[in-house]
């Protein structure tokens, strides 16, 4: 029996774009500010795409930034919030009907995840919210916090879902603690070998859930 949803927030919940490129670009301008020639154009501006898929230090190690470039973005990166609302998908109130503890972990800046959070008014949907904040010392991690989430609410890993859609980051977390993982094939994530189950919208989440034969 499913007795608890450990949900990813960008791209799963709401689109991570949606808080607008103008939000972004004093930290994109940093960066730029900062290359002095190292990384190309092209390459810099796949590198800024990529930001919105994936954590600053990782689009860092894999475009080759500069310790300076890096310095550069992460201090705007750690400053930034969302101080408008948002919206997220459009199926966000089909939380409230899956059958089920629901808990939210998100990686990212703290300061930016927590308004993303507070502007999409997730906080009644969930017993618990957590920021993987990769801009403060003694970092967890996500697959720690999924092992802690277990721990503290006595679940078993069979007991739990991870739905996300990052291949790289909470399926592989949940595959290696032996939790099912459910991907959502929200618009433009590739879908991921490596998911236990896949889905297109929370309609879709619910609809699992709701037939035990395929859960099992």
């Amino acid at each position: 029996m499913t007795k608890a949803l450990i949900f990813d927030l960008d791209n799963c919940l709401a689109a991570a774009d949606e808080v607008g490129e103008e939000l972004y670009e004093p930290a994109f301008h940093a960066i730029r500010q900062a290359n002095q020639g190292r990384v190309s154009d092209e390459a810099l501006k796949q590198a800024f795409a990529d930001t919105w898929r994936h954590p600053l230090d990782w689009v860092a190690a894999r475009y080759g930034f500069s310790d300076a470039m890096l310095a550069a973005g992460w201090r705007v990166f750690a400053g930034m919030e969302v101080s408008q609302p948002l919206h997220g998908y459009g199926d966000l109130a089909i939380l409230a009907e899956l059958p089920a503890q629901r808990f939210l972990v998100t990686s990212g800046f703290r300061r930016l995840q927590q308004s993303k959070i507070q502007a999409l008014g997730l906080a009644p949907h969930f017993t618990a919210l957590y920021v993987d904040a990769i801009d403060e010392p003694n970092r967890l991690g996500k697959r720690r916090l999924f092992a802690q989430i277990l721990k503290e609410h006595r679940l078993t890993p069979a007991e739990a879902l991870i739905v996300g859609d990052n291949a790289d980051s909470e399926l592989d977390a949940g595959n290696r603690l032996g939790i099912r993982t459910v991907q959502t094939l929200r618009p433009g994530v590739k879908r991921a070998a490596n998911a236990t189950f896949h889905v297109r919208s929370l309609a879709g989440l619910k609809k699992l859930l709701d037939d035990p034969l395929r859960l099992q």
